[in-house]
C-alpha cells in the first residue's frame, strides 16, 4: 500500500470516483491507499460541499508550507508539556488544549525519554502498544486456497442484505481457551461462540454450532488470517457460503467485528479466565449486545434492525 502523499492525478481520481458514488473503501482499493487517507482526504480538504481537486491540493500545498514556518519547540515549550503531563493530561489534550506541539510530536518525546531512562511515560494513561504498519507481510506462514477480502461480491460493501459475516476470535491475558466472535455486516448482529482453544478444529466447530441454524442467512465470511481459520473451505461447504480473508494487521478490513469486540469487552476482558465461560453467559452477553443502541444504526438497536428486516421480507413476500 502507498506510504507516500497523495499527487495531484490521484486527487483527480478520488474527485471522479467519489462524484460516481463509489464507496471510501472502494475508492482507496482501487488507489492502492488505506480507506482512512480517502476518508481524511475528503474531509479535510472539502470546500463547501464539495470536493474539488485542484482546490484540495493548493490547501495541502498550504498546509506543508505553514508548517516549515512553524517555529521549533523550545525547552519552555518542553518544560509546560512536562508539567501538563503530571497533571494527568493525556498527548492529545495538551495539543488540542494548549497547542504546544502535535500530540504525535508530544508521544515522541516520550517515548526517547523512556529509551534515555525517563519515566514520562509512567504519566500515559495506557501502556503503549508495538505499531504495526499496514500491509506487512504476515510472518506465521500462508492460509492455503484463501480467497482475499475483495474479491468479494460488491454488494457485501453495500450493507443491503442479511447474511454477510466478519469473523475473529478474542483471547484472554492468559489460558488457551477463545472466544469465536461472528458480526453481521448490515443489522451489527454479534454472536460468540465458546472454544476450548484456538485450534482450527475446535473453531470451526464453534463457529458451525452458532451458524450452522442460520446457514439460509450466511452469504460470505470474512476473517483475518490467524491459523485457526485454517479449515475455511470446510466451513464454507458446511454453510453453503463464500469464505474470504482479510489482510494482515489489517482490521479496518473487517471493522464491523472489531468494533463489536471493543464492545464485547466490557464484559469479557482479558482478565477473564475464559475457561470457566458458560453457554448461558454469552448468550446473556450477546442479548446486552442486541439491545444496545448503536449510532451507525440511527441509534437502532441490531435487534431492531433485524426485526425489521424481516418484517419487510414478509411484506414483500405476501
Amino acid at each position: 500500500m502507498a506510504a507516500s502523499r497523495l499527487n495531484l492525478h490521484e486527487r483527480y481520481r478520488i474527485h471522479a470516483l467519489h462524484e460516481a458514488c463509489f464507496s471510501i473503501r472502494s475508492i482507496a482499493l482501487m488507489l492502492e491507499r488505506a480507506p482512512s487517507t480517502i476518508s481524511r482526504e475528503l474531509r479535510r480538504n472539502r470546500t463547501g460541499r464539495r470536493y474539488q481537486p485542484n482546490v484540495a491540493h493548493q490547501l495541502m500545498q498550504q498546509r506543508r508550507l505553514r508548517a516549515s514556518r512553524r517555529g521549533r519547540i523550545d525547552a519552555e515549550c518542553i518544560r509546560q508539556i512536562e508539567a501538563l503531563l503530571a497533571e494527568d493530561h493525556s498527548p492529545a489534550q495538551i495539543a488540542g488544549r494548549a497547542g504546544l506541539a502535535s500530540h504525535e510530536w508530544i508521544y515522541q518525546y516520550i517515548y526517547a525519554d523512556q529509551r534515555r531512562g525517563g519515566t514520562l511515560f509512567k504519566q500515559l494513561r495506557r501502556r503503549r502498544r508495538k505499531r504495526r504498519k499496514r500491509g506487512l507481510r504476515d510472518g506465521r506462514g500462508q492460509l492455503l486456497h484463501r480467497r482475499h477480502w475483495s474479491t468479494r461480491p460488491a454488494i457485501v460493501e453495500t450493507r443491503s442484505r442479511i447474511g454477510d459475516w466478519e469473523l475473529d476470535t478474542m483471547r484472554a491475558a492468559s489460558g488457551k481457551a477463545v472466544v469465536v466472535t461472528m458480526t453481521e455486516r448490515r443489522n451489527r448482529l454479534h454472536l460468540l461462540a465458546y472454544s476450548p482453544d484456538g485450534t482450527a478444529e475446535n473453531v470451526r466447530n464453534a463457529i458451525l454450532r452458532r451458524l450452522g441454524r442460520l446457514r439460509r442467512v450466511v452469504h460470505t465470511l470474512t476473517s483475518d488470517n490467524g491459523k485457526e481459520f485454517a479449515d475455511h473451505q470446510f466451513i464454507a461447504c458446511a454453510l453453503k457460503s463464500d469464505f474470504y480473508f482479510a489482510d494482515p494487521y489489517s482490521a479496518w478490513q473487517r471493522g464491523s467485528n472489531e468494533n463489536g469486540n471493543g464492545l464485547a469487552r466490557q464484559y469479557l476482558p482479558r482478565s477473564m479466565d475464559f475457561s470457566t465461560l458458560t453457554d448461558d453467559y454469552l448468550r446473556w452477553v450477546e442479548q446486552r449486545l442486541y439491545n444496545r443502541p448503536r449510532k451507525i444504526l440511527g441509534f437502532k438497536t441490531p435487534l431492531e434492525v433485524l426485526n425489521g428486516e424481516s418484517i419487510n421480507t414478509v411484506a414483500n413476500q405476501s
